[in-house]
């Protein structure tokens, strides 16, 4: 059953709100200093002890994966996802441009090339129909990212994988407790990423976590993540000692985060369902917009297979002007509304290491025109004022690109 925002939550007094409604505010549980201070009194703040097992457990039964092991952040779990398949200079990595830098630099460190394709016009996610002309002689791996917490078509990417014999890496550090056909995502490629930065629906400051879903590669991660040695087998009485036998780094977070991470796993339904209803009343808002406004805008589309978690509601104005107009009079309404990513196949960086396999259409489109609204627990006091505020800088919006459609019109006369 779709949750219902509880009249606790709810505010019909615009003067409830705070001065400025920001983009993103962290939330807390109220265990989380709690059990912090449980891990100081223990005297064990380095990683991996009693908070971080507890994590590890959580991940996974909850998400089903065979290993999971926490990490400092979700670029360094994509860090240690491209160790581990060993790329060399010049193997490929297949996957969207409409991401976070993370999910190209992982692999650019260990000399592979990131293959840009585009990306679905729905969704927003990698269009699996163009990842298989994609693939050279050099494909390693292929990378997806489920954008906003949606899932992408995963067994038709999967189905390719196994028939390249490539392997496939989840990037969800959007998608903690989101689904594909009843699967949790994390629990569906080979290896996979979570991101519990800030910005997250779960959260612990900085941090991810590597989750590992092919059993080869389970020994050889803890080896990663431990600098390249043994530790692991050592603290578990497998060895009598502990020695350098790879590479590796130090991914590990202290006991201090993985004891406020747990006390967020722990409320992560309840974090989930609040989300889930700002994101519902944003909907509804957008579904009673007059049609001729809500047919120029896009908003976002979750396919019926796909269970999503609610970390983000988007809009699609109808080009860069319009949404820089539309995050301009919001601002005027003190709500603080931002765009996302710029493509990577068009920056610096992206251009020097990677390539585009085909156009990226649809990517340089979305990258113009997408902007997000806040979804953070507490919002929900200041929803109507949001909703208001929406209403009326997109009516600006749509007011302001009238009149340059008409000013184009009018030039376009006189020059005939």
């Amino acid at each position: 059953m779709p949750y219902v925002m509880p009249n606790r939550y709810l505010s019909t007094d615009h003067r409830d709100c705070i001065v400025q409604v920001p983009f993103n505010r962290p939330y807390m549980t109220g265990d989380e200093f709690r059990y912090m201070s449980e891990a100081q009194a223990g005297m064990h703040l380095s990683g991996d002890g009693a908070f971080s097992r507890r994590c590890h457990a959580w991940l996974e039964t909850t998400i089903g994966c065979k290993k999971s092991l926490l990490t400092h952040s979700c670029t360094a779990a994509l860090e240690m996802a491209a160790l581990l398949l060993n790329l060399k200079s010049g193997d490929e990595v297949i996957m969207p441009s409409f991401t976070f830098v993370s999910t190209a630099n992982a692999f650019v460190l260990r000399g592979g090339v990131p293959v840009f394709v585009d990306i679905r016009s729905d969704t927003l996610n990698i269009d699996e129909r163009l990842i298989e002309a994609a693939i050279t002689s050099r494909t390693r791996a292929i990378c997806v990212v489920h954008y906003a917490g949606v899932a992408c078509e995963m067994d038709a990417i999967m189905t390719i994988a196994e028939k390249h014999g490539i392997c496939v890496i989840e990037d969800a550090a959007h998608a903690i407790l989101s689904s594909y056909k009843g699967r949790m995502l994390g629990s569906i490629g080979h290896l996979s990423a979570f991101s519990f930065h800030e910005t997250k629906n779960i959260i612990s400051g900085e941090g991810g976590a590597l989750l590992i879903n092919d059993a080869r590669f389970v020994e050889r991660a803890e080896i990663v993540r431990e600098k390249g040695t043994d530790r692991s087998r050592f603290f578990r009485g497998e060895v009598d000692k502990y020695s350098w036998v790879d590479i590796g780094s130090s991914y590990l977070p202290s006991e201090l985060t993985a004891a406020f991470l747990y006390a967020q796993l722990q409320k992560s339904s309840f974090i989930t369902q609040r989300r889930l209803a700002v994101w519902n009343h944003y909907r509804t808002w957008f579904e009673h917009l007059p049609s001729r406004m809500s047919r120029s805008i896009t908003a976002p589309r979750v396919p019926k297979d796909c269970g999503h978690n609610g970390h983000m509601f988007y809009l699609l104005l109808p080009d860069s002007q319009s949404r820089s107009d539309f995050i301009s009079a919001l601002r005027r309404h003190k709500v603080q509304a931002v765009s996302h990513y710029l493509p990577l196949h068009s920056s610096v960086a992206g251009k020097r290491y990677g390539r585009s396999h085909g156009r990226l259409d649809v990517t340089d489109s979305v990258s113009d025109r997408l902007v997000r609204m806040p979804i953070w627990l507490g919002v929900e006091s200041c929803m109507e004022a949001v909703l208001d505020a929406a209403t009326f800088s997109v009516t600006d919006a749509m007011a302001s690109s009238r009149e340059r459609d008409s000013v184009e019109l009018a030039h376009a006369g006189i020059v005939l």
